[in-house]
């Protein structure tokens, strides 16, 4: 997507200040205006944007102005008799202007497009008409003398501070469309992908980063991409430089004396300052491995953000993206085993006898009663079922990090009930501590025999690997790998990584992305990006084929949260297209089984209301006094889980515990999806029976969405 192997030319982005276009406008033919404008800074309003000035009389009054979420345009016409300069806001209430609603009307680029003639004026906002005034009524046959009118337009820089860029900026006849000039040369933006972000604790808004002395400090990964206004990656031979800044004003982050730099990059094991290690853009994409040097501690307790830039463009502002504020913390401040501030309240003492692990063994409470949605952890613990010891593995990538109950409920020898795993924690049945290394020698040598095409260098890389590095690599491998090898590179994946959900994502690869890539091809139509609203039909039939539903489609609220897990607004390139599809077939194939899909259509009760966020369940199980019930219990899909996630398409229960506080504990659903009980034909117990079973469980409760 995007031109391939251009840099960025400085010409086409104009400081809003040294932006000036004179007009000449016949009243019979009239004109068009249209622009991308990025704004930002402003701290009072209204602040204009625009101003126009008369060569007449060399008078000069509003044109644009932002006045918080609301953009006013002022008709390019000589209604303001009383003129007056940019900084008379009161002039706003006293003349006709058409006026818009943007969400997000400051560090975003938006483009802007007027047509003036002697009879109306159209404000479009991002290709689309916001506005209509009608003029007739409000001119006279003196508004326009002589057929023409000479105008100039000023940019402004200073009225409340607020700062901005112009890009594409063009007068047409009023013949041509805005709309076709909307899509046809869209600018840049630089930003965060927070979804690839690997080993950081995020608790309420802020970043937890441990770091401190080299002895101490923890590798984070996370990458930059480089997309146009629509979403869509672009490709640019250029470098982004990453530095550490001081989160409340801004201002960079010194090295003193013989200190070590405050944030190093690691390339190859080897450390370097991260303004001498500049990342390259591939694809559109730069990937940093970084550390910090500096403690919160040590620095008067104040935060950090990490600033991401394009070394060549030093103060093009939309060009440049921050993180949220970062805690760098020493080691000791956080448990590993954890990247959530969990207070153990009870020891792990597996059952005796038996192959549950019940919900009354382990318990946690969130520190000040607030729930976080479990984040990535490269080295976890595991706890072996009948084994009274916890034996601390380095885990090579992600694990599957919620506090969950197995849903291991199958008649003949499966076990025989929820099985609940702590956070962090994997449940390994596979080897014990107690096994001969020969023993495993063998499992290896087992799956090994099997045959297969993918090298032991991608399986590690796997392991090793983030998840955008392993979408990457599933990509290639799917392209390329029978079904068959397929699957014996997850069987390698699992044991290899200690962790047995990695092979259901991996099993799904080749179907998810035939299926995404003739989904898009339909919902496209070889478009670069399409109106959301005509891809949700496709949408909703792709999900109802894959979950085998046919009584149930999906809602409002529904369609709401893809789009908000897509990253997109009115319009959907492929890029969003993806992210939503990463998420949603996941949950599709989980409900194909008819041990959920018979939850997914029941009605009364409905079990599953629907695709919700982690803050619309704990709402939910809000009581006019406090928290409902405790045992008060509601099923959903985390939102934050996606493809290759070993968690994607996992239900999670979000219920009131005994001690009123929230909980969320993830259904780890392997015995339905394994292929041994299909063939055996084993007899799956229906999940709402488990659920209300369990002790901490006892009423299903209801969604209420507070608007």
């Amino acid at each position: 997507m995007g031109e391939t192997n251009q840099i960025i030319e400085e010409k086409d982005y104009i400081l809003l200040k040294d932006f000036r276009v004179e007009i000449e406008a016949e009243q019979q033919t009239g004109f068009t205006l249209c622009f991308w404008v990025y704004l930002f800074n402003s701290n009072a309003f209204p602040a204009t944007v625009l101003k126009q000035v008369y060569s007449e009389n060399n008078n000069s009054s509003p044109l644009l102005v932002l006045n918080e979420k609301t953009l006013m345009l002022l008709p390019l016409t000589c209604l303001h008799n009383e003129a007056t300069g940019p900084g008379n806001t009161a002039l706003l209430t006293e003349v006709p202007k058409v006026s818009a609603e943007i969400e997000h009307p400051q560090y975003n680029w938006i483009h802007v497009g007027y047509e003036v003639s002697s009879d109306f004026v159209l404000l479009h906002v991002n290709g689309e008409i916001a506005g209509e005034l009608q003029l007739s009524s409000l001119l006279n046959k003196d508004s326009m003398p002589n057929g023409l009118r000479k105008r100039t337009l000023v940019g402004i820089s200073g009225d409340n501070n607020l700062q901005g860029y112009i890009h594409d900026a063009k007068i047409l006849p009023s013949t041509l469309s805005i709309k076709d000039q909307y899509v046809k040369d869209p600018p840049l933006r630089l930003s965060i992908d927070e979804s690839s972000a690997s080993d950081i604790e995020e608790d309420n808004g802020f970043w937890n980063i441990v770091g401190g002395k080299a002895s101490c400090r923890r590798i984070f990964s996370l990458d930059v991409v480089l997309l146009n206004a629509f979403g869509q990656t672009v490709n640019k031979e250029l470098e982004v430089v990453a530095s550490l800044l001081y989160a409340h004003n801004r201002s960079p982050v010194e090295k003193k004396n013989e200190e070590e730099a405050p944030l190093l990059a690691s390339h190859d094991g080897i450390e370097f300052a991260s303004s001498d290690q500049p990342s390259k853009l591939l694809k559109g994409r730069a990937s940093f491995k970084l550390k910090m040097s500096k403690l919160s501690s040590k620095c008067d307790n104040r935060q950090f953000c990490i600033k991401f830039g394009i070394s060549k463009f030093e103060g093009y502002r939309f060009l440049e993206d921050f993180s949220p504020s970062i805690r760098c913390i020493s080691r000791s401040r956080t448990p590993r085993t954890s990247t959530i501030i969990w207070k153990k309240t009870s020891a792990v003492h597996p059952p005796n006898g038996s192959q549950s692990f019940g919900l009354d063994d382990v318990s946690y409470e969130l520190k000040h009663n607030t729930v976080h949605e479990a984040k990535l952890s490269p080295t976890s613990k595991r706890v072996r079922l009948g084994e009274a010891k916890i034996s601390t593995v380095d885990q090579l990538g992600e694990e599957c990090n919620s506090l969950a109950w197995t849903a291991n409920q199958v008649e003949n020898g499966f076990g025989s009930s929820l099985e609940g795993r702590p956070e962090n924690f994997e449940v390994d049945n596979a080897i014990s501590d107690s096994e001969s290394t020969g023993a495993r020698d063998s499992a290896l040598k087992s799956v090994s025999s099997r045959g297969h095409s993918v090298s032991d260098l991608t399986i590690f890389r796997y392991c090793l690997g983030g998840l955008t590095d392993r979408s990457h690599l599933l990509k290639e491998i799917a392209t390329t790998a029978s079904d068959e090898e397929i699957s014996g590179f997850a069987n390698q994946v699992s044991l290899y990584s200690g962790c047995s959900h990695h092979r259901h994502q991996i099993k799904m690869a080749k179907r998810l992305i035939d299926d995404g890539t003739k989904a898009w091809n339909l919902i496209s139509q070889n478009n670069l990006q399409v109106q959301w609203e005509s891809a949700v039909f496709e949408i909703e039939e792709q999900f109802m084929k894959i979950a085998c539903c046919t009584t149930r489609s999906l809602t409002l609220q529904d369609f709401k949260l893809l789009r908000k897990i897509a990253g997109c607004e009115d319009y959907m390139a492929q890029e969003n297209f993806e992210k939503m599809w990463c998420w949603l077939y996941p949950v599709a194939f989980t409900l194909s089984s008819d041990w959920i899909n018979a939850m997914w259509n029941s009605t009364s009760p409905k079990w599953i209301e629907g695709f919700i966020t982690k803050e619309e369940a704990e709402l939910s199980l809000q009581g006019p006094r406090g928290l409902q019930e405790p045992g008060t219990f509601i099923l959903r899909f985390p939102t934050s889980r996606s493809w290759p996630h070993p968690d994607a398409g996992s239900l999670i229960v979000t219920y009131v515990g005994c001690d009123y506080t929230l909980h969320h504990r993830l259904l780890c659903l392997d015995n339905v999806f394994s292929s041994g009980v299909r063939e055996m034909n084993v007899k799956v117990k229906p999940l709402q029976d488990l659920l209300l079973a369990e002790p901490e469980l006892s009423r299903l409760g209801r969604i209420i969405r507070r608007h």
